[in-house]
């Protein structure tokens, strides 16, 4: 079966002639997007796309898939319109926190599907640093916010009557600038071998930076902090740049705007695990609608083993 956030990508190109205007339609990167329409030619088993320097045009397959793609979204978007009557959702307002790296790459495409659903709730989203979400939550600020943890880390207890859902486990990375000698190879890079190099890290007070460095120290290697920033996107900038190295999350490291060189490491003991905050006992129809998008939308972004 097709996924319709697919075919609805597929749609989009068609429509806007090129995939990064697509993607700014859909709420998507351009990269992200072009995963999804890899994806689906993968499905169709055979090539939907040409692409040109002045964007991208369909090929024959692709204009036949689009004809039925258009009949599906219609219809799935008129069964969304009378579920919507019946549950209560033609209306009323959605308030969503997020931090960084899930509001540029995942909320988006979940909030597209949730609008298309539902086009007469009021959306609104506002970024934190976790747990800062989970406090949002906790006061009524949102309805529903998406926070992290790092494994190992310093456990960070939800305020009463806020419930986390695990949504995504990724792991940690190393990132390099093009080149680097511990970029190559195909392996997982021991920990050890980081003894010695300049780190490019999180700022002081930050508890992801902590635990990093601890597991780093554990394993042996001494690391040389030359360079802090709070942004991850700040990061992986100064690491391109040759200014160091960096541990970050893989979908950091994926959706970098700047090349990378990018390797496991070893133990994949460093990890990010992703929720959904939310109040079980006072839940709106919509927020519980928009859980159920996140879980999708989380699957399919899932890091391949």
């Amino acid at each position: 079966m097709y996924d319709p956030t697919r075919l609805a990508a597929l749609v989009a190109v068609a429509e806007a002639g090129s995939i990064s205007r697509a993607a700014d339609r859909l709420g998507y990167t351009a990269p992200a997007l072009s995963q999804q329409l890899a994806k689906l030619e993968r499905e169709a088993g055979t090539a939907l796309l040409v692409r040109h320097h002045r964007g991208a045009r369909l090929t024959a397959a692709g204009e036949l898939l689009l004809v039925r793609a258009r009949r599906v979204l219609d219809e799935l978007d008129q069964a969304r319109h009378e579920l919507s009557r019946l549950t209560g959702l033609s209306g009323g307002r959605l308030r969503i926190g997020t931090f960084m790296t899930a509001g540029t790459h995942l909320l988006p495409p979940a909030l597209s599907a949730f609008r298309r659903a539902h086009p007469d709730v009021e959306l609104s989203v506002t970024e934190y640093v976790p747990p800062q979400a989970t406090a949002a939550v906790a006061l009524g600020e949102v309805d529903l916010a998406l926070t992290h943890e790092y494994v190992p880390g310093e456990a960070m207890p939800s305020p009463e009557g806020v419930r986390l859902e695990p949504l995504l486990t990724e792991e940690l990375v190393l990132v390099t600038a093009p080149g680097h000698a511990l970029s190559a190879g195909a392996g997982r890079l021991p920990l050890a071998e980081l003894a010695g190099q300049p780190l490019v890290s999180m700022a002081p007070a930050n508890p992801n930076r902590r635990a990093v460095e601890a597991a780093l120290a554990a394993a042996g290697a001494s690391v040389a902090v030359r360079c802090e920033s709070p942004s991850y996107a700040v990061v992986c900038a100064l690491v391109s740049a040759g200014l160091g190295v960096a541990v970050v999350p893989e979908m950091m490291a994926e959706g970098s705007l700047m090349p990378l060189g990018v390797r496991r490491l070893d133990p994949p003991e460093l990890l990010r695990r992703i929720s959904v905050a939310y109040r079980p006992d006072g839940g709106a129809p919509a927020a519980d609608t928009l859980r159920a998008l996140l879980r999708g939308a989380f699957t399919r972004h899932a890091p391949t083993p």
